[in-house]
Formats: C-alpha cells, structure tokens, sequence
C-alpha cells in the first residue's frame, strides 16, 4: 500500500475529517504499551505537526490528558475514535492512528514495533 503524500483519514462516524502528509510513507510506525496506548491498540506513524491539519470537525474533538500532561490525546466525541495526539517524547510531532487514514488496513501492515511507554523516561516517580 502506497501512503507517500498527501492522504485524508476521518474518525469513524466522518465528523472528524484531516489530512496528514506522508512524503516518505509510513515512518516509525508503533504501538506504545503505556496505560492508555495498550488499551486503545492503535498503530501510529508520526510526523511534524505541519504535516497534520484537521479539516473539518476541530469542535468535535474532546482532549484527554493524564499523568505529565504533556501529551494531547484527541477523540472525536460523537463516536469515540482516537485519530491522532500531540507526542510527549516529541511535542513537535503528531502521532496519527494509521487506521483512520482512507484505504489503510492497519492489520495489514506486518509487525509493528511497541514503544516503551510503561518506563517512559518523562514519567513521576
């Protein structure tokens, strides 16, 4: 499957509509064991946040936070889908859930590596 480019992706019910641009394709494709990541199963690429526009449906989105705050995690809040959130490790990069990207089949995408999110080097102790 070709992603290189310009590519739009929706939450489930359509409300939520962006773009985000795949020059190079996926890059860095993950899954993230923290609390919240392990529970949601989402696939992520990440890329600048210049690169993700929100193109319709931004009143619709519901931010979630919790422990450092510094990662943005946005759902659309009619249907609940996670489509993409503000990193932690890299708050100048968005990670954007591949399977809300038209035409991606996220199981289709082989091993994808997990990120250790449980021992994130920016967490309280």
């Amino acid at each position: 499957m070709d992603v290189r480019g310009l590519n739009c992706g929706t939450c489930h019910c359509g409300s939520v509509q962006f773009e985000v641009d795949l020059p190079n394709g996926f890059e860095d494709l993950s899954r993230c064991n923290c609390s919240m990541c392990a529970r949601r199963g989402a696939v992520v690429t990440s890329v600048p946040l210049a690169a993700f526009r929100i193109l319709q449906g931004a009143e619709n989105l519901t931010l979630y936070q919790f422990n450092t705050k510094t990662a943005e995690h946005y759902f659309c809040s009619t249907c609940g889908i996670y489509t993409h959130h503000r990193r932690r490790s890299n708050p100048n990069q968005f990670g954007v859930n591949v399977a809300c990207i038209e035409g991606v089949n996220p199981f289709e995408l082989g091993d994808i590596p997990t990120t250790d999110g449980i021992n994130h080097s920016s967490d309280r102790r």
